[in-house]
This record gives structure tokens, C-alpha cells and sequence, in this order.
């Protein structure tokens, strides 16, 4: 089999929860110690930094990988899902697995798949702890898919995890309420092993502040560690001002212009911190803020606040739940623009009137569809728009979507493409 071979296999053998959602869970970790196992358990061959939450986990992954690469050490990045390419999803010092890699290992493993029936991400588990251990990495950065207590990556021993943001999103996996779905990211916390916290958020800091004591595990906030003094958006970045426990002021900038990037910047610092005082990892302040500065060269994530064209400004971000949508439509109030232009496209099992009843009315919408099968069809998001007097048209392809937008929309107006990270993986650029 070839690289589009093996992926199209997969794809068809094992279930895919981006394609499938719910049924494509498998809640436990039985599989995924079955396939480690057989596979001489490489998960305990390097050590690891565990990143769980609902929005921010992706962020702060990169940011983490981008500092101890900056530090000199052989980092992997496993993280989900991916934007362009399966490969993105296990990286190597910023650089994605080679694709025939990816070949071999499906290739030389058919029988576990045969045995044990893995889905597919339990499978791309797997395969990102094999790869770290074949290839020696000093540290690897784990991030969580679902929740964390059932989730595949959670057979993982760190030395440090982290939580960032808790908010409305799988409350068909993860639980109904935001003290279930807290509950289910607490899961990650280990005996003895140090916490932070990115965000302190009302119903959940006592769950986590339990567990950890339940779990002898060192816990922090990270607004207890870092305070800022200000912040702006500067020629597409984030420049921030802020002073650390030690009260050192300093500033730092983000390639990731978003301003939702405050709080895992944040959560990031007071890791890192936390990471240093328990001679986890010799962290050096001045390369600490230059993992941050660097993490878009160091590690190549996209969809985020990602800029893809001034005059008229288009961005395209991977929002899709209540918290991250909040946050995105309170960024693009800031920005000084005419007409407001959304391209939306949502997956079916998502809260849709929750997100919906955030969006301006005075935005003018076209509705698109994702080639993926959870997508929600442009047409049935076009009428549930409209209950919120949201009005526009449906062209369900997003990057003809893109060139009605251009074609009708002024030099300064504002083209926002969001509420599925499959829609802006399908955009051209």
C-alpha cells in the first residue's frame, strides 16, 4: 500500500470519531494497554507532559514543544485532529512523521489490528508512542482528545500535566453539566505528579483542588503565577506585559494573534514555572519566552486567528463551541471594520442554538457544509440560523464560500471563517 493507501484504510477499517462521532468512542483504556503491550509498551520509554482541557489544549501543546525545543531537546508533539494531513497529528522537533513511516507501521502491525479492533484514534495513539520511542525523544507533549480520564493518551506517566480552559463540548461523552465534563479532564491528575490550572473557573477549581489532594499531586493556578499588565494586537501579533511570581516583569509576543491566547499563554508560563521549581526540567526564563515567540516557526499550527488576507481581512479560526466562539466574536468586536462577514459551517452533534444564539445579527452569513459525515448540512444550519435572525445565504463549498465573500465585500470589511475545525481544514491557501 501506498501513503493514501494506508490512510483510506484506516479510515475504513477503524472508527473514526471525526467522521463518526459518539459511536466511533471507545471509552476505557483496555484497547490501548492491549496495543501497548503488544507492542513492548513504548509509552514508558520517554517522558511526557500531559495537556488536557476543552479549548486551549492544542495551543498550549505547541507552545510547550516550541520551549523545550528551544531548550535543546529532542521533543514529540502528539496532538488531534489534524488540519491537512494525518501527519500533523505526531510531530518530531516541529516536523510531521514522514508518510512512509506511517506505511510501514500500518503494514507491519495488520494483526493487532485484526485482534483487537482498535479505533482509530486509540490506532494514532499507538503509533505517536512508538515513533517517540523509535526515534529517542527526550520529552514528549501529549495532548489529550476527549475528556482525559477515559481517553486513549491517559496510559501515559508524566511529569507534569496540565488543564487549561473548561467548557460546554461533547456533553454527549463527557457529561451534561460543566462539573461532569471538569470531572472527566481532572481524570489526567496522577499520584504525585504536579498540576497547573490555566484558567480558575468558579465550578470547577474545587473539583480539581480535590482530586489533586486525593492525588498527593503539587497544584497551581496559573493567575497565581502570572499576572499581566497589558496587552495589544501589533502588525498580527500579540504583544503582552506582564510579571511572574518572582515579580520580574516582562514582555513577550505571540504569533498566534488571538486574544484567547492570554490565558494559555498564562497557563503556559505558570507550568513552566511550576516545571522549574520541582526540578522537573531546567527551564531557562529568556528561552521560555522564546518558545512562545518561535512556536509558529518551531512547530507549524494553524487555524488559529490565522490571517489569510488583508484588505479585506479574512481570518479563518478553528472556534467551535460556546467558550471559544465567545472569545473569537469578542476579538472581531475590536477590530475596526465595516461590514462583518461569517462563513460558518458547524458538525451536527454539536449544542447548535447555544453557539448560534452567540453570532451578531448584523453579520451577513453564508452557510457551508464540511465534506465530513458529522458535518450539519448548510441548509438545516441556514434555517436554524435564521430562529436567531441570522440571515444570509447557503453555498456549501467554504472556499467558493470565500470568493462570494471577496466579491461582494469592501476593503474594509471583515471575513471571519469559523465553527468547525473540518470547515477550515478545507479551505485553499
Amino acid at each position: 500500500m501506498d501513503y493514501k493507501e494506508v490512510i483510506a484504510f484506516l479510515y475504513s477499517q477503524l472508527p473514526v470519531f471525526h467522521r463518526e462521532g459518539k459511536k466511533a468512542f471507545k471509552p476505557g483504556l483496555g484497547n490501548i494497554q492491549q496495543l501497548c503491550d503488544r507492542l513492548g509498551n513504548p509509552q514508558n520509554s520517554f517522558k511526557a507532559l500531559h495537556i488536557a482541557g476543552t479549548n486551549g489544549k492544542g495551543s498550549s501543546s505547541h507552545f510547550m514543544a516550541s520551549i523545550l525545543q528551544e531548550h535543546g531537546f529532542r521533543v514529540g508533539l502528539y496532538t488531534s485532529p489534524h488540519l491537512k494531513s494525518f501527519t500533523e497529528r505526531i510531530k518530531l522537533n516541529g516536523e510531521n512523521v514522514a508518510e512512509e513511516w506511517v506505511v510501514q507501521f500500518v503494514e507491519k502491525n495488520l494483526q493487532l489490528i485484526q485482534d483487537i479492533k482498535p479505533s482509530f484514534f486509540e490506532w494514532t495513539v499507538l503509533m505517536a508512542f512508538s515513533y517517540f520511542k523509535e526515534q529517542g525523544v527526550d520529552w514528549a507533549v501529549i495532548e489529550t482528545g476527549l475528556g482525559g480520564r477515559l481517553d486513549s493518551t491517559n496510559i501515559i506517566h508524566p511529569q507534569a500535566c496540565l488543564i487549561t480552559n473548561i467548557s460546554w463540548d461533547h456533553q454527549d461523552i463527557l457529561g451534561d453539566t460543566l462539573e461532569q465534563i471538569a470531572g472527566e479532564k481532572a481524570g489526567i491528575i496522577k499520584q504525585g505528579v504536579p498540576i497547573c490550572i490555566s484558567e480558575r473557573q468558579s465550578f470547577s477549581e474545587g473539583i480539581f483542588l480535590k482530586k489533586a489532594e486525593e492525588m498527593h499531586a503539587p497544584i497551581v493556578f496559573a493567575e497565581d503565577k502570572i499576572q499581566w499588565t497589558s496587552h495589544a494586537n501589533v502588525q498580527e501579533q500579540l504583544y503582552l506585559q506582564g510579571k511572574n511570581s518572582l515579580n520580574n516583569y516582562f514582555e513577550i509576543s505571540s504569533p498566534y494573534a488571538g486574544e484567547y491566547q492570554i490565558k494559555n499563554i498564562a497557563g503556559i508560563l505558570a507550568w513552566c514555572e511550576q516545571i522549574q521549581e520541582l526540578d522537573i526540567i531546567p527551564l531557562q526564563w529568556d528561552k521560555i519566552l522564546k518558545g512562545i515567540e518561535n512556536s509558529k516557526t518551531n512547530t507549524q499550527l494553524r487555524g488559529r486567528w490565522e490571517i489569510l488576507q488583508k484588505n479585506p481581512w479574512i481570518v479563518a479560526d478553528t472556534g467551535h463551541n460556546e467558550s471559544g466562539i465567545t472569545q473569537l466574536l469578542a476579538q472581531v468586536k475590536q477590530q475596526n471594520h465595516g461590514q462583518l462577514w461569517i462563513i460558518l459551517g458547524m458538525v451536527a452533534d454539536k449544542d447548535i442554538h447555544l453557539v448560534l444564539k452567540l453570532f451578531p445579527k448584523d453579520a451577513k452569513y453564508i452557510f457551508c457544509q464540511a465534506q465530513n459525515p458529522r458535518a450539519l448540512s448548510g441548509e438545516t444550519l441556514q434555517k436554524m440560523a435564521q430562529e436567531h435572525e441570522l440571515e444570509g445565504i447557503c453555498e456549501l463549498d467554504v472556499n467558493k464560500a470565500i470568493k462570494k465573500a471577496k466579491q461582494k465585500a469592501k476593503e474594509n470589511d471583515f471575513i471571519l471563517i469559523t465553527g468547525s475545525t473540518y470547515l477550515v481544514a478545507e479551505i485553499n491557501v
